[in-house]
């Protein structure tokens, strides 16, 4: 390593452009790995899928004691022939639907010249249509039985029509060429076959030593989270997989049966391909509703059938994406939408139609890997439906775009489940944090200290004025990604914030109109800070106000004497200011209760040497800590007993 400043600074500065390509040779010698090896990958890739569908049978039959072998066997041999007599079925109904639909051109096109003349009626939409009224004729055409030529009916008649024609073919291929390239077309399949049945074999047999290796590859400092992430993430990926091939299935079985109610030809055809079909995301059902459609136009004389066929996919998709998919498991695949359209279309180019059918289940291992495996959380982050970023930056950021109209919806949706004092605490007091942290660094001017404080009273005030209903409850509807994570990293409320107390439960000096006055410190963050305390102490029974300490320090109006001041800093100025502005609070408003609150995170041992050396009363770091000091001192009147924390660091 070279020691030479202008040389370090030259491979700092280079650094991340080499990075940049580092990165982009990777991408790029993956996916070449991922299209070039493609004869060897799909085989993997779909014996991997299949083993997460059949290990639950395979351990049925373990706990009858059936041997690993004989389960695996049996268990996979069953699969395969399930698969065979699917695959013969498809191609028997092929066979007679292509052998029928010649009947139904003069049908076809009987259709497309009435839709023509009644286009021509409406003058513009004739022009509009042409193109597809042109594309109609020639299917319909080509559809038709083939007639034979005029040489070819006069010589069944016994009459030469013309003059004997001369044709010059090639000569014929050899035999062994003729062999080969059948053989070409049936052995790829079936040597791609048994290359599947052989990988799903050997994945089953060996599955405790596969995890053993992926645990390894994971990262084995510390065993047992890493064995319960791997386990969990198979286990889900397990669960997912069983729901989806379970409801694909019982979707092409009601839509064959509701075909076969309508009418329409190889019904049992359609049914398979529905099913098929609904493994690619968003367009699967509309892709597998095509076909039936152009079938039932060119059986029905009249346009019933059609709509019939229309309408039965407009009613199973919806009733299957919307109510039974969230039944079953969940109600999303924990992919991004932007994912999943990203994913189908790389996988499609890199392996084809077969890749368009994995890429949903491809990337659902992605994105549980990279939950579960600390080195590929980038995964997670790419593909994943979870917010990249937590609520509390989530909220800071909305801030700072100036987008106090989404924050407050997002408080809104959180409020019907938690209280408001929790999302202050959890989400709020965080992103003011990260705010005046920000402002300490320099990196906020005072103008844009003024733009986002205000952002954040703006929540703040339209928040507070939310009609108070008690304890949250919980909601049935969906409440998005965003709502999911929040109420997934706040956890639950605290016993104090179902707790309201009315004028009957407060003691003598806490009955008044505002008995608690809460005083900023005068910072552009504080504020915000000081009005959230306010707004909890007076949704649980304790009126309270906000005063400027220059009010405080001008004197208190004659007859209001408060029972508790509460001091706000977010980032505390000197201990001796601080001191300073309680005893002005004193001399204000003798033998009033001072609550101090450092909205901030600290040690324990911190905690106690800072209440001594402010002369505090009560020293809280969060909202909820505040509550549970003043509503413990507006029941009794004196003064609570300290926190664990704090009796452990003053002893």
């Amino acid at each position: 390593m070279t020691t030479d400043p202008v040389t370090q600074r030259l491979l700092r500065q280079a650094l991340p452009v080499v990075t940049t390509l580092a990165s982009l040779l990777l991408v790029v010698t993956v996916a070449s790995a991922l299209y070039f090896g493609r004869d060897i990958l799909v085989p993997v890739a779909l014996a991997i899928l299949l083993s997460f569908v059949l290990v639950p049978a395979v351990r049925g039959l373990r706990r009858l004691r059936v041997p690993r072998v004989a389960a695996v066997l049996l268990v996979v041999l069953l699969a395969f022939g399930t698969l065979g007599a699917v695959g013969s079925l498809i191609a028997r109904e092929a066979a007679q639907l292509a052998a029928d639909l010649p009947r139904y051109s003069l049908t076809l096109r009987d259709k497309i010249t009435a839709l023509r003349t009644a286009t021509a009626e409406r003058g513009g939409l004739s022009d509009t249509f042409s193109g597809f009224f042109d594309m109609a004729e020639e299917i319909g055409k080509e559809l038709q039985p083939p007639v034979k030529s005029e040489s070819e009916t006069g010589a069944a008649l016994g009459t030469a029509a013309r003059p004997m024609q001369v044709e010059i073919h090639a000569p014929r291929s050899g035999l062994l060429k003729t062999l080969g390239s059948v053989a070409g077309g049936v052995l790829h399949p079936l040597a791609t076959l048994g290359l599947i049945l052989l990988f799903t074999i050997f994945i089953l047999l060996q599955r405790e030593d596969l995890r053993n290796r992926a645990i390894r590859l994971a990262g084995s400092s510390d065993l047992r989270r890493t064995t319960a992430a791997i386990d969990d993430a198979t286990s889900r990926l397990s669960r997912f997989f069983i729901a989806q091939l379970i409801l694909n299935l019982a979707f092409g079985l009601v839509i064959g049966v509701g075909l076969w109610f309508i009418g329409v030809p190889s019904p049992i055809l359609f049914g398979v391909i529905a099913g098929i079909s609904r493994f690619v995301p968003y367009v699967g059902a509309v892709i597998s509703a095509v076909l039936p459609l152009a079938i039932a136009v060119a059986v029905d004389p009249g346009w019933s059938m059609a709509i019939q066929v229309a309408i039965l996919f407009v009613i199973v998709e919806p009733i299957a994406g919307h109510v039974v998919e969230p039944l079953l498991y969940g109600h999303s695949t924990g992919i991004s939408p932007m994912a999943v359209i990203l994913a189908a279309t790389i996988w499609t180019f890199l392996w084809g139609p077969i890749g368009l059918l994995l890429a949903t289940p491809l990337t659902v291992c992605l994105v549980v890997l990279g939950r579960h495996v600390e080195r590929l959380w980038f995964l997670d982050v790419l593909l994943g439906d979870r917010p990249a970023l937590g609520p509390q930056e989530i909220f800071y950021q909305r801030m700072l775009a100036g987008d106090p109209a989404e924050a407050i919806e997002q408080g809104r949706l959180f409020l019907k489940e938690r209280a408001l004092v929790t999302y202050y605490d959890e989400v709020v007091l965080p992103g003011l944090r990260m705010a005046q942290e920000d402002a300490a660094r320099g990196m906020l001017d005072r103008e844009r200290q003024g733009e986002v404080g205000a952002g954040f009273r703006t929540v703040v005030e339209t928040l507070g004025l939310a009609r108070k209903r008690g304890m949250p409850r919980r909601s049935r509807k969906p409440r998005g990604a965003e709502a999911e994570a929040a109420f997934a990293a706040v956890g639950p409320d605290r016993r104090a914030a179902g707790i309201v107390l009315g004028p009957e439960d407060l003691a003598p000096a806490w009955r008044g109109a505002a008995p608690v006055l809460c005083v900023p410190s005068g910072s552009a963050f504080d504020e915000a800070a000081t009005l959230m305390l306010a707004q909890t102490l007076s949704r649980h029974g304790l009126g309270a106000r906000v005063a400027t300490v220059d009010a405080l320090r001008d004197g208190l109006p004659e007859g209001e004497r408060p029972a508790m001041i509460c001091f706000s800093y977010l980032d505390p100025i000197s201990l001796s200011q601080i001191r300073l502005t309680i005893r002005r609070a004193r001399k204000a408003a003798p033998g009033v209760t001072i609550l101090v609150g450092f909205w901030r995170e600290r040690d324990p041992a911190s905690l106690g040497r800072l209440r001594r050396a402010t002369s505090a009363d009560l020293l809280v770091t969060s909202l909820s800590e505040a509550l549970d000091a003043a509503l413990e001192r507006a029941r009794t009147g004196t003064a609570p007993a300290a926190p664990p924390r704090l009796r452990q660091a003053a002893a």
